[in-house]
């Protein structure tokens, strides 16, 4: 009886893993039905994107790529190139700054300390519109208007406080007797910041380093305030430059150059993955 019982069991657990496996792959396919849509959308002429709902071309073509590349003024591969310097400036920029400051909140003790940090963690709920006008006048000023300057130049002053308390929770992990051994040994501060601390930062700096690439690499709002000239249009603002409000829009275009400019997104996500999950996790390891 016991025997028949366990059975019954086991198989009501396998009915109901499957079950959840299905419902989670249906939910999934629900998600990805949109990036399957233009994918097949990329391949269709212009008169089929919204007069069939078929995932299958019915006549396939590669026109929507080869004239999507060249460009409705310039070839997709500069805006490509300029999205390119903003993201690995904001990176940089981001590693850089936000590693440091999260250092000098997480190991040193000076006046104020904890309100600056509250202050800092403030800012995660500000929205960005609140204090866009402000920095437009800031950069107007200064005459970095049309320049990449309002776009990576903030980055290296460590604006990001999400990154901060990212690390300052990972650092927070790292044993204080560390610190102390190598300043026994003749280590300053920022030697002990460099040797010790910044090599086990490691996973939360990845993270930092992915999460800054795909934020700046598919920023609309920033690049359309502060960049004019055509030759500087970020990926999101050449995106936009396929759209005509007054006249016909080259959809066809638009979708072939939306899957390209996924690709470095999708592979930085899939090589990194692991390392991004690890980064998460364990900040809040103490």
């Amino acid at each position: 009886m016991s025997t028949i019982t366990s059975r019954d069991a086991g198989g009501r657990t396998a009915l109901s893993r499957t079950a959840g496996h299905l419902a989670i792959a249906a939910v999934g396919l629900l998600m990805f039905y949109p990036l399957l849509w233009m994918l097949s959308s990329s391949f269709k002429p212009v008169s089929e994107i919204f007069g069939s709902g078929s995932l299958v071309p019915a006549s396939f073509t590669w026109t929507n790529y080869a004239e999507g590349w060249t460009g409705p003024g310039l070839p997709f591969s500069r805006y490509l190139v300029n999205s390119l310097i903003v993201c690995t400036l904001t990176v940089i920029g981001n590693v850089l700054s936000c590693s440091l400051a999260a250092f000098a909140f997480a190991r040193m003790q000076f006046l104020g300390r904890k309100v600056f940090f509250a202050t800092m963690l403030a800012t995660v709920m500000l929205p960005q519109h609140v204090t866009l006008i402000a920095q437009y006048a800031i950069f107007r000023d200064l005459g970095w208007l049309d320049t990449y300057l309002p776009l990576v130049v903030p980055k290296f002053l460590a604006t990001e406080a999400f990154f901060i308390f990212l690390m300052v929770q990972f650092i927070r992990g790292i044993p204080r007797e560390l610190d102390e051994a190598a300043r026994l040994d003749g280590c300053s501060v920022f030697g002990i910041y460099r040797r010790i601390v910044l090599p086990l930062l490691n996973p939360a700096l990845v993270t930092t380093a992915i999460f800054s690439f795909i934020w700046a690499y598919n920023d609309f709002l920033a690049p359309l305030i502060y960049l004019s000239s055509p030759e500087k249009l970020t990926v999101p603002l050449a995106l936009r430059t396929f759209l005509d409000s007054s006249g016909q829009s080259a959809w066809g275009q638009l979708f072939a150059m939306s899957i390209v400019t996924l690709i470095p997104v999708v592979v930085a996500f899939v090589v990194f993955q692991k390392r991004i999950v690890e980064g998460v996790s364990t900040t809040g390891l103490k």
